[in-house]
């Protein structure tokens, strides 16, 4: 939860995808914790230089020093080149917690919408998901949230935004517009900021209530998510294995081996794992 807008943000990188122009294959992207608007940008490759630059010109010099940023542990975000940027402007960075991955559970649901709208878009129009990205972004922006009963675009801007049939075809907004009753409406909208933030501790309170955990024993067989490194593309296995559960490190983490008694290198949450069943 978030108080206020750009105070908190959510990064991730999704990919590879198919490659575009100028040998664009990923997609860095972070979302505002408070109304839900994303920022994304195509890329080539993966570096914490790039997590870097795309931190400071899309987010910072956009939208203010937020106070919290929220990732993975991928080396890429955990670099001391990051660490350090963000150290020195006042970001305070917290990495997924192997038991609670749900902690950065805004950048994956943001994951899901853009890859989403993205197949649609590239299956409908048969352009590239660099061309369609702008789109999908715009027509995430613009449409109601689930959680917030509101848009994101109006979250951010206090407003609703200008649609293109509405330069086309006058609408009662544009038609009726006075000035005086303009101002007093952003402040109306100003007055209900607080039921707005209500309305996220509601939302959260009903996720985390709703959060079961997966418990495995030693010896049961899994499957485990698919790394980004794991994935050729899209299309990819979204599940590898199976692997055995070698050790119950804590409350919903697991240490794994492979069949032959190798050991899968770090702790593995269980949402991120799944029976098999040969």
């Amino acid at each position: 939860m978030s108080p206020w807008p750009f105070n908190k943000w959510g990064i991730d990188i999704l990919g590879p995808f198919s490659i575009a122009v100028r040998q664009l294959k990923f997609l860095i992207m972070v979302v505002d914790y408070f109304s839900k608007w994303i920022q994304a940008e195509p890329i080539a490759t993966i570096s914490a230089e790039k997590v870097k630059t795309f931190l400071w010109k899309s987010v910072v010099c956009r939208y203010g020093v937020p106070q919290v940023l929220v990732s993975d542990n991928g080396t890429q975000f955990s670099s001391a080149r990051v660490r350090k940027f963000c150290r020195g402007i006042g970001i305070r960075m917290t990495f997924t917690s192997v038991e609670h991955p749900q902690s950065n559970g805004q950048a994956e649901s943001a994951n899901k919408v853009i890859l989403s709208g993205l197949n649609k878009r590239v299956q409908d129009s048969g352009a590239s998901w660099v061309e369609e990205l702008p789109r999908v972004l715009w027509s995430y922006h613009t449409t109601v949230h689930s959680s917030t009963q509101d848009t994101p675009f109006n979250l951010v801007y206090g407003t609703d935004a200008m649609i293109p049939i509405e330069i086309t075809e006058p609408s009662v907004r544009t038609t009726a517009f006075s000035e005086v009753e303009s101002d007093q409406g952003r402040r109306v909208d100003l007055d209900l900021i607080a039921e707005t933030r209500a309305a996220h501790g509601r939302a959260a309170f009903k996720y985390n209530t709703k959060v079961v955990p997966r418990d495995f024993v030693v010896g049961d067989l899994v499957l485990k998510r698919a790394q980004l490194t794991q994935m050729r593309n899209k299309l990819s296995p979204k599940w590898v294995g199976p692997y055995k559960i070698d050790d119950v490190v804590g409350k919903g983490a697991y240490r794994l081996r492979t069949l032959d008694g190798g050991m899968i290198p770090r702790t593995w949450n269980a949402a991120n794992l799944r029976f098999y069943y040969s």
